[in-house]
């Protein structure tokens, strides 16, 4: 039998329009059909994205490539996933720590523009993207953060590995951007908002991350268990509405460069839920690392929303 999940509040925080200039396609209303407006596809019934159905946004520089979001929709209208393709020839050319150090907010002054912004998150440098997720008036995924980290993040020997940070975002970009850390979060967060096997981190006063949030993990991943970091997901939360009560706020796969190089086939893996959801609407249940040839890429999403129950 399924769990029951139910709504306390709405998480989703739509409604400002980010102080920046922000790179990428506007919204799509609920329901609108979504026109091609990406790069050309292969033709045939097994291209992915598939052409038809799928909206791009702006690509951003990465290394010696591009990567750029996108959303493949339903028959019924709905996104069916929101996805980052990352171009093969972007995992090479990447800034080293010290040259994001060295840059400073020189090369790197934007993480809403196309080559991002060098910063320090983790207590190391990381560059930083802000880039939209096109048609997202049907789930609550508001944007995409993207991080680089060449020298990974603590905790040290778990997530040092050289590695990306692909945050799906559900609250407002200006929300996630006023968000600072290192710190300890200022609000409860029950134990039904918690998606099952996961477990708050165990340095209280470094839960919450500078432009993300606290994150949840899953105490039994190969890496926190003697093993090898190659793809872990995580759950984040925060407070976005101040009123003393976390809930979750963003979905967030962790790809080392080298699974991501060395990746062919499809990686599917579910997404854990809560017993109760902080929010009504539709939420990812299953996430995907995918090769895509035919783009010479690799492309990482969240699919198969389900929908969720109003009430407390």
């Amino acid at each position: 039998m399924a769990r029951q999940r139910t709504r306390a509040r709405t998480r989703t925080d739509r409604s400002t329009v980010s102080r920046r200039r922000f790179i990428g396609t506007a919204t799509a209303a609920t329901g609108a059909v979504l026109g091609l407006c990406g790069p050309a596809s292969a033709s045939g019934d097994d291209a992915f994205p598939p052409k038809d159905n799928t909206e791009w946004g702006d690509p951003v520089t990465l290394g010696n490539g591009e990567a750029r979001t996108f959303t493949t929709v339903a028959p019924s209208g709905r996104p069916a996933s929101h996805g980052l393709l990352i171009e093969r020839a972007a995992l090479e050319g990447l800034p080293s720590a010290d040259d994001l150090a060295r840059s400073g907010d020189d090369a790197y002054t934007d993480k809403y523009g196309p080559t991002g912004e060098s910063v320090v998150i983790h207590h190391r440098w990381s560059q930083a993207f802000f880039v939209p997720i096109p048609a997202t008036a049907a789930t609550p995924m508001t944007f995409l953060g993207l991080n680089w980290n060449p020298d990974g993040h603590p905790p040290a020997g778990v997530w040092t590995e050289p590695h990306f940070d692909v945050h799906f975002h559900m609250c407002s970009p200006e929300t996630v951007d006023a968000i600072a850390g290192p710190a300890a979060p200022t609000y409860d967060l029950p134990e039904r908002y918690v998606p099952e096997g996961y477990a708050r981190g165990p340095v209280v006063d470094e839960r919450v991350i500078t432009d993300m949030g606290e994150h949840l993990i899953d105490p039994t991943v190969p890496e926190l268990n003697g093993g090898t970091f190659t793809n872990t997901l995580i759950w984040g939360v925060a407070d976005p509405d101040d009123d003393g009560t976390g809930v979750l706020t963003f979905v967030e796969p962790m790809l080392t460069r080298a699974y991501v190089r060395d990746h062919v086939g499809i990686d599917r893996r579910p997404i854990a839920q809560p017993e109760t959801d902080a929010g009504a609407g539709v939420y990812p249940t299953t996430y995907a690392v995918r090769d895509v040839p035919d783009r010479d890429a690799v492309a990482v999403t969240i699919a198969d929303f389900e929908p969720v129950s109003g009430g407390n």
